[in-house]
């Protein structure tokens, strides 16, 4: 259908004289006006369909996403720090970056741009979420291409607009950095869900850094393949996973924090992390080997004794921790994981048994701290290629690698990292606390791209503050 422009955006201000059910124009791009403020601002511009070239979009205006809007033919969609932009009540609202496009969303501590619900009293699931897609390598497969994937949750494909993966580890699908992502998440099918954040195959050319995702509908992060490295993540009161690695993602990861809600878990079982190679464990490469460092997990249990703890009152559906499958590498450093019905799970039930990475030093886990998990280490052994790995090896393992295991999450001696609803919470280690040493950055993993610290977890000390402020805990 031909759409006619009937106001023109001039330098980027908006009249206020326009009226209701008006296309403008930004950056040659047609958007349709739904109202106006009256106070010199444009409320909900709505983004659809495709945008075929450059576009900004404004601070001083709300744009609306109106069903799946992809950005192709290799435009650049800058987003200018304080932007908002919200997903249309029920209509499965997604904005999704296709191969070889960008987004430039740089926002700023005092100006973050917010993905959000426009809803007045939003939930998870409200709008579909944000998808990136990119060149870097995968071990997926589409219609017999090798290294070629199709990303996850309905997204059209009769063009091509839902494929990702190549062969440039470096591609560059913009910068995410001060951004917050709110009560996103669509579950188009089970086990094929938009996430908050959906990365496919993006490359390390790309910037993501001070990111938070709030109330996901299914996971908070995940990545399909690609080499993108990220710091400064917040998952906070997800609804499955906080941080699911696939298809041979091998990026670098530092700097994170998930907060869990004891009452909300996914009917697919909850994790902090999960894991694979791909679904089937199979050995294709790139195998899935990112490594983690820095991580803070707060789980759904917390407790302060064996008679003062809420381990009987979470959702039944919280699993694990670390949930590492299906032949993944993943490897993680210097991290503390609380209050979890299960710390480490090596699963090694479906596929190439993922016991084996052990032996290999591909996979590692190293001076990680797991507090108040109710069953710290567990090993699931093949039952199709069964090895001679026993649970007595992965204990040895888990002690010769420099970790520590408390019994109660209150032994992290967080300073207030289970704040009540509403405040913001404290995820500095207090005085006494083990997070506060034992940060080692010897591994030849963690060479290069870390910034070596001597601390555990996410955060230092009272003095580093940097979850706080740009974020929101009060939703």
């Amino acid at each position: 259908m031909k759409k006619f422009v009937l106001y023109s955006l001039m330098l980027g201000t908006v009249a206020t004289t326009i009226t209701a059910c008006r296309n403008i124009e930004e950056d040659g791009q047609t958007i349709v006006q739904n109202g106006n403020s009256g106070n010199g601002s444009t409320d909900n511009l709505i983004l659809s369909g495709k945008i075929t070239s450059n576009l900004t979009l404004k601070a001083n205006n709300t744009y609306k996403l109106r069903g799946l809007v992809y950005v192709t033919n290799g435009a650049t969609l800058t987003i200018e720090p304080g932007t908002k932009i919200v997903g249309e009540a029920d209509k499965n609202g997604s904005l999704i970056i296709t191969k070889g496009s960008k987004i430039m969303a740089e926002g700023t501590a005092a100006n973050p741009i917010i993905f959000t619900s426009e809803k007045p009293s939003p939930k998870r699931g409200d709008w579909a979420g944000l998808v990136i897609l990119g060149a870097a390598p995968t071990n997926a497969s589409f219609n017999g291409q090798a290294g070629i994937g199709e990303i996850e949750g309905g997204i059209n494909n009769t063009e091509g607009l839902g494929l990702y993966g190549g062969t440039n580890a470096a591609d560059n699908s913009g910068i995410l950095k001060y951004v917050r992502v709110e009560y996103a998440g669509y579950a188009f099918l089970p086990d094929k869900e938009i996430n908050g954040i959906t990365f496919g195959g993006v490359g390390n050319g790309t910037t993501v850094d001070y990111v938070e995702v709030a109330y996901a509908n299914d996971d908070s992060f995940e990545w399909f393949g690609g080499t993108v490295n990220c710091s400064h993540l917040i998952a906070y009161k997800g609804l499955d996973d906080d941080f699911d690695t696939d298809n041979g993602f091998s990026g670098k990861i530092q700097f994170g924090i998930a907060v869990r809600d004891s009452q909300i878990a996914d009917v697919s079982g909850s994790n902090a992390f999960e894991s694979d190679n791909d679904a089937n464990g199979s050995p294709l490469t790139p195998q899935t080997g990112a490594t983690f460092s820095n991580m803070t997990i707060i789980g759904p249990v917390n407790s302060t004794s064996a008679t003062n703890t809420n381990v009987g009152n979470i959702n039944s559906l919280f699993q694990n921790a670390l949930q590492i499958r299906r032949n993944s590498t993943i490897s993680v450093f210097n991290s503390v994981f609380t209050g979890f019905p299960v710390g480490l799970f090596i699963d090694a039930t479906k596929g190439t048994p993922t016991d084996n990475n052990i032996g290999a030093s591909r996979l590692v886990f190293q001076n990680n701290i797991l507090a108040g998990n109710v069953t710290p280490l567990k090993f699931g052994a093949s039952t199709s290629t069964p090895t001679a790995f026993t649970f007595a090896d992965l204990t040895n393992w888990y002690n010769t690698g420099g970790n520590t295991t408390l019994a109660y999450t209150a032994d992290a001696k967080f300073t207030n990292a289970w704040a009540p609803a509403g405040t913001t919470p404290n995820f500095s280690p207090a005085a006494g606390s083990p997070l506060l040493t034992g940060g080692v950055f010897t591994h030849p993993k963690l060479t290069g791209w870390f910034t070596a610290v001597t601390y555990r977890g996410a955060v230092k000390d009272a003095n580093d503050t940097w979850y706080a402020g740009w974020t929101n805990y009060n939703l």
